[in-house]
Formats: C-alpha cells, sequence, structure tokens
C-alpha cells in the first residue's frame, strides 16, 4: 500500500473513532442527567448496569493506540506488515482496518 493512502486511511479512522469518542462521553453525560431527574426508585439499581456511553466507550477504548502503533510502524517503514510474523496484510484488510496488526489468520487465532 502506498504510504500516501495508508496515511489518508489512518486520518480518516483517527477523526472516526475520535467522532465516536466525544459521541460516547455525550451520551454517559445524557444518561446521568437524565437518571438524576428521575425520581429515586424503591428498587436499587443493579451495580453491574451500564450506561449507553460506557458500553460504547468500553468497545472503542484501544482504539486511539492502534492508530498511533499504525502510525508510528508508517514512519518506521514496517506499516503493512504483521507484528507478529512479519508477513505482508492484505491491502483489501488495511483499507478495512488500517491500523490492523496481524494477518486475518493471525487475528483468527487469538
Amino acid at each position: 500500500m502506498e504510504d500516501d493512502r495508508a496515511r489518508a486511511l489512518l486520518g480518516a479512522e483517527k477523526s472516526r473513532v475520535q467522532a465516536l469518542l466525544s459521541g460516547s462521553l455525550t451520551a454517559g453525560q445524557q444518561d446521568r442527567a437524565a437518571a438524576n431527574e428521575q425520581e429515586i426508585s424503591p428498587i436499587p439499581p443493579s451495580p453491574h448496569r451500564r450506561t449507553r456511553g460506557q458500553c460504547r466507550g468500553r468497545g472503542i477504548a484501544g482504539t486511539p493506540g492502534g492508530i498511533d502503533r499504525a502510525e508510528r510502524r508508517l514512519e518506521e517503514g514496517s506499516f503493512g506488515r504483521s507484528v507478529r510474523s512479519g508477513v505482508a496484510i492484505p491491502d483489501e484488510r488495511l483499507e478495512a482496518d488500517p491500523a490492523a496488526e496481524l494477518t486475518v489468520e493471525e487475528a483468527a487465532e487469538t
């Protein structure tokens, strides 16, 4: 994959993740505000309940770090290669997930 294309994909992915994280924060704040407006329930809420924002945030929490690592690999010249085996990651996979660190087969093994 060309470096310019990789930079464009990583930039777009970073923007997408930042928007998701921002939306997650907003949703969590809205959930807390709504909960504070409700009357006190006679049944205490479960300590295992999570707000929409907390669930969304947990699902993408590691992604910004993955993008940063991919940008470092791009600068070092190892972008597009598995961090485990060094095998080339197909462009189709990088188009779908520009921060991919493993081939599909390696990812399936974990």
